[in-house]
């Protein structure tokens, strides 16, 4: 982007106030303790509270400001072109609670900013899924009735508001899209007079499973609940097992204001051109902010510049005035991917009664927050299950015809694991690193995370992930080490950024002075 200026970071947090929630201070004790607080930690601890419980809620740094804080906020039940895989791979009743979940959780969502008064730019808009390729117009047509037998409210069209010619797209009606931040900013603070407790600087660092669930905080404090909910979007800790179901990925987005009448009032989607998403949002009163989605690839690979370059020249050429927008934002969305693509919610393994998880949203985490929020709480509660309870169940035995998927999504791993460890560094020595950049490479025998910054001062960190070890790789567009594995993201300094790890890379004292 040539702007006069691009802001780093997220249009939601740019756009709210930082929080203040105190860090937990003394040993703490509740009904529930509820780990993260971005919308799914934040939607089952408001119901929790709601139904009469005493709920913390521990956040590792501040509410809504990790993967909540940075998604591209559209609130649908329409997930591109879902409902065909899903029916032939689960049956058509298992695709109509899919569809009658998210949709319960679009309009619970605008019942919740009705009820509490939230203010969070709230909009309907009709989600499309489009293709420019003729000779796949039967798979738009096959999802679009997959979708209505699913209950939703789903046509075929080919006329769109788009500048650029289609070969179709499938029109869901009655969606939403909205400020996350402006929306889970209120819910916490409705929390709160509840008689919620919200910590933040809370970083759960232990869970001892058993009658009474016993968390440990990175600071030394314990916290005794009867349930626990992981609401970490990648769990936390291993015990659960679906780190083997799981496959992270991050997308990256921009966003620029463009005259009112040149921005779309729909939401797009196409799985075309490594995947393209294009929505708007309300900016000031002349203009919107036009968000552009894409390029989806899995932390630690590849050159996240050059993929922002793509997606920048996507959108200037799809998108009216983008390229003359005075101002901009880019910033990343990460997710995980469930194996069978359908989400983990409910008891994190078979052998617990009181620890439950919340991941798997599969990019569409806004709907699948709201919905896990509702559903986790009739778990602890003991209220009716939804009829899509055992849907989501973590518990679910892989089937057969995903053991190939299993086998792939490991040897994945296993190739970074091993092969990572084999590969050599491009530079020989800590002054072969230039400034604003950062390599892997083998010091006094260990390997090793060197970062110089801008102004040339350099950091050193083991480059062994402290989820499961796997070797670290450098994000140069975002400045941070990432983990190919699980997804794991750490600051230059080896402070954690994003779990599943839980501790932050080991420092590896003093370098040299560069030559």
């Amino acid at each position: 982007m040539q702007r006069t200026a691009v802001v780093d970071e997220s249009y939601w947090l740019a756009t709210t106030p930082e929080t203040r929630y105190p860090a937990p201070d003394t040993d703490l004790t509740a009904d529930v303790a509820v780990i993260g607080g971005g919308i799914a930690g934040l939607c089952t601890a408001w119901e929790l509270t709601r139904s009469g419980l005493d709920v913390v809620l521990l956040e590792a740094d501040r509410v809504a400001a990790g993967v909540s804080g940075y998604t591209t906020a559209k609130l649908s039940a329409a997930h591109g072109l879902r409902y065909a895989r899903l029916e032939a791979e689960h049956g058509a009743d298992d695709a109509r609670l899919y569809a009658l979940s998210q949709q319960e959780a679009v309009e619970r969502t605008a019942g919740l900013c009705a009820d509490l008064g939230i203010d969070a730019d709230l909009e309907g808009a009709p989600a499309l899924t489009y293709l420019r390729d003729s000779e796949r117009v039967h798979e738009l047509r096959d999802e679009a009735a997959a979708a209505r037998r699913a209950g939703l409210d789903a046509s075929f069209v080919t006329d769109t508001e788009l500048p650029f010619a289609i070969a179709g797209a499938v029109r869901v009606e009655g969606q939403l899209q909205f400020h996350p931040r402006k929306f889970l900013l209120a819910l916490a603070e409705h929390l709160t007079r509840a008689g919620g407790r919200v910590f933040e600087r809370a970083r759960v660092t232990g869970l001892h499973d058993g009658h009474r669930c016993r968390l440990t905080t990175e600071a030394g404090g314990t916290v005794r609940a009867r349930d626990v909910v992981i609401a970490t979007h990648y769990p936390v800790f291993d015990r659960t097992l679906l780190f083997t179901r799981l496959t992270p990925r991050r997308e990256l987005v921009l966003a620029a204001p463009v005259p009112s009448a040149a921005a779309p009032t729909g939401m797009y989607l196409t799985p075309e051109d490594g995947v393209r998403s294009l929505r708007s949002a309300p900016y000031d009163q002349e203009r919107r902010l036009v968000i552009v989605t894409g390029e989806s690839f899995t932390p630690g690979t590849g050159d996240v510049r050059e993929r922002y370059a793509r997606l920048d020249a996507w959108a200037r050429a799809h998108v009216p005035d983008f390229a003359r927008a005075d101002t901009g934002y880019r910033w990343a969305a990460q997710d995980n991917d469930s194996l069978d693509h359908l989400p983990y919610v409910g008891h994190a393994h078979p052998g617990t009664r009181h620890v439950y998880v919340a991941t798997g949203f599969g990019g569409w985490g806004m709907s699948n927050g709201v919905m896990a929020g509702g559903l986790l709480t009739a778990h602890i509660t003991g209220g009716p299950r939804p009829a899509w309870t055992d849907l989501y169940d973590p518990r679910r035995l892989p089937p057969v015809r995903d053991a190939g998927r299993l086998a792939a999504q490991q040897a994945a791993v296993a190739k970074h694991f091993v092969g990572d460890r084999l590969h050599t560094a491009h530079v020989d020595s800590i002054a072969d690193v230039p400034p604003g950049s950062g390599a892997v490479m083998r010091l006094e025998g260990r390997r090793c995370a060197v970062h110089r910054d801008a102004s040339g001062q350099v950091s050193v960190v083991s480059a062994r992930c402290t989820h499961l070890g796997c070797l670290v790789h450098f994000n140069d567009a975002e400045q941070a080490w990432e983990c190919p594995c699980h997804g794991s993201r750490f600051a230059t300094d080896g402070s954690v950024l994003h779990g599943p790890a839980t501790h932050p890379l080991e420092p590896r004292g003093t370098p040299d002075p560069p030559a």
